[in-house]
């Protein structure tokens, strides 16, 4: 269920689709002074001070009587008092309706409404330098005829039409208003436009747009992207076993941001993060301090960032840009990194794994057979990247069910190494973490999987091992940083159905 609100024309709410009711002029404008300042904590007197120009006694009573109706009406915002103040965290859109704030009266707002036509106008005009329309420049020139910056886009525009002549004389016309209205000469963004035009040098800036495409089938993670939306223009970092789908996650919060970054988003894997981002704005052969280069080509812009699959944490370091956002994944949580919230994310909730397999391989194939589903879909932990396999395949064989499909699963679990390619694709996020482990790593994972138990403690690792107590902990926290091991309490592990699956296939492998 999504809450949104709007300033931009009167104060409006909706749940989902639904229009609610905020209430007298007084109560939104309590509502107004929250979400104007989205996740600060304000006090009492700051929310009287700011509704209430002249404030009386009665003000505070006044003020938690509209509490109270907020709460009622709005339960999602959990707007509770704590620490004598109140917070909000919400979800602010812009719905063009009319002058921001209608209907609120007082020195704030004013001051707010101020501030707010003014957002609303760089919006517009970041939107104009992306799409450089020249019909929509003119219009806008038109209505706002003193401003230079969108009179500038208009000579970009113009120029890069063929239109070299027109550019110029809209130079000439800009001067003259100005002279005429404000008796100044044109600032320096129309003085450099005419400039590079008369030289032939006017090109315009790289503006990436590397993230690649929305997975149209995505299912689940909403506390995950709902927290990633609170959190970003900040870091936000994604962690989980391969197969987890942290890419997926990561491109799809990419698309719902990516109207916030007007200056392009940039994806990036690799090791040398700063020279990837480099080349994305056009330096293709950077040298020197990268990093030190990448935030002066970034000052005073907002760029999205998704760098996927990171090895080397050191390749991140110095390259935060206020106004600029980083989305990372990596199997490793990197505690070292500074200011960075983690989303960790494992299997789908097991009716959405449910609902994604059926996406797949069609929901009439599956139909009447939920339970066999459910063992199957919890063979492979529930994990994205193994449900899409495994549901593509129950699709390319019209005349399999799920029962067969599980039968098949059972036998291959027997097989050892002789399993077909298809199975090797389901299994193909743990080929891949098994190839990062160490001898050491593996031997404990195959004594847990001969062993067969679900929780397992280090006493018992030490017994089936014969290592020592303080190299076993040592090897299990680090299985539990790669997420083959899920930690329980001190000392307490347990192992994932689709590592446990794995492992048992390697030691039912022949040997030679």
């Amino acid at each position: 269920m999504s809450l949104r609100f709007s300033l931009m024309g009167p104060v409006r709410a909706w749940r989902d689709d639904d229009e609610i009711d905020l209430g007298p002029r007084q109560q939104r404008a309590v509502l107004a002074a929250l979400l104007l300042n989205n996740g600060i904590r304000l006090s009492n007197d700051q929310l009287v001070g700011m509704v209430w120009d002249a404030p009386t006694p009665s003000a505070v009573m006044a003020l938690r009587t509209y509490m109270y109706k907020i709460r009622k009406a709005l339960p999602e915002l959990d707007l509770r008092s704590r620490d004598g103040g109140y917070t909000v965290r919400a979800e602010l859109v812009d719905d063009c309706r009319g002058e921001p704030l209608e209907g609120l009266q007082g020195i704030y707002f004013e001051a707010q409404r101020v501030r707010l036509a003014e957002r609303r106008l760089q919006s517009r005009e970041e939107w104009l330098e992306r799409e450089l329309d020249i019909l929509e420049l003119q219009k806008h020139v038109a209505s706002y005829p003193l401003r230079e910056r969108p009179r500038a886009l208009l000579m970009h525009a113009l120029f890069r039409e063929g239109r070299q002549a027109e550019a110029l004389d809209h130079f000439h016309q800009a001067r003259a208003l100005l002279t005429e209205e404000l008796g100044l000469e044109p600032g320096p963004d129309l003085r450099e436009a005419h400039a590079r035009i008369l030289r032939g040098e006017l090109h315009l800036p790289r503006r990436p747009e590397q993230l690649p495409p929305d997975v149209a089938d995505f299912t689940g993670r909403a506390h995950e992207i709902a927290r990633a939306l609170e959190v970003l223009p900040g870091t936000v970092g994604i962690t989980g076993m391969h197969g987890s789908g942290k890419t997926a996650l990561a491109v799809r919060i990419g698309h719902l941001v990516r109207h916030r970054f007007p200056d392009g988003q940039i994806f990036v894997q690799g090791h040398d993060v700063a020279h990837e981002l480099l080349r994305a704005v056009g330096v293709e052969n950077p040298a020197g301090d990268k990093a030190a280069l990448w935030r002066e080509k970034a000052r005073g812009k907002r760029f999205l960032v998704v760098v996927d699959d990171l090895q080397d944490v050191s390749s991140l370091k110095n390259l935060h840009v206020p106004g600029s956002a980083l989305v990372v994944t990596s199997v490793r949580r990197w505690n070292e990194l500074p200011g960075v919230t983690w989303l960790k994310i494992a299997g789908l909730a097991p009716a959405e794994a449910g609902e994604f397999f059926g996406e797949v391989a069609g929901a009439a194939k599956i139909a009447g057979e939920q339970e066999v589903v459910a063992r199957v879909l919890a063979r492979v932990s529930h994990l994205p990247n193994p449900i899409r396999v495994l549901g593509g395949k129950l699709s390319a064989r019209p005349s399999w069910t799920a029962t067969m499909l599980l039968t098949q699963m059972e036998r291959e679990t027997v097989l050892g190494d002789a399993v077909p390619s298809d199975c090797r694709a389901v299994l193909a996020p743990m080929i891949k973490a098994d190839a990062q482990l160490t001898e050491a790593e593996r031997h404990l994972l195959d004594c847990f999987a001969r062993r067969g138990d679900e929780v397992i403690n280090v006493c018992e690792a030490a017994e089936m091992t014969g290592a020592e107590i303080g190299t076993l902990e040592l090897l299990l926290e680090s299985l539990a940083d790669v997420h083959l091991l899920e930690p329980l309490e001190l000392g307490h592990y347990r192992i994932p159905a689709f590592v446990q699956l794995f492992y048992g296939l390697r030691t039912l492998a022949p040997t030679s």
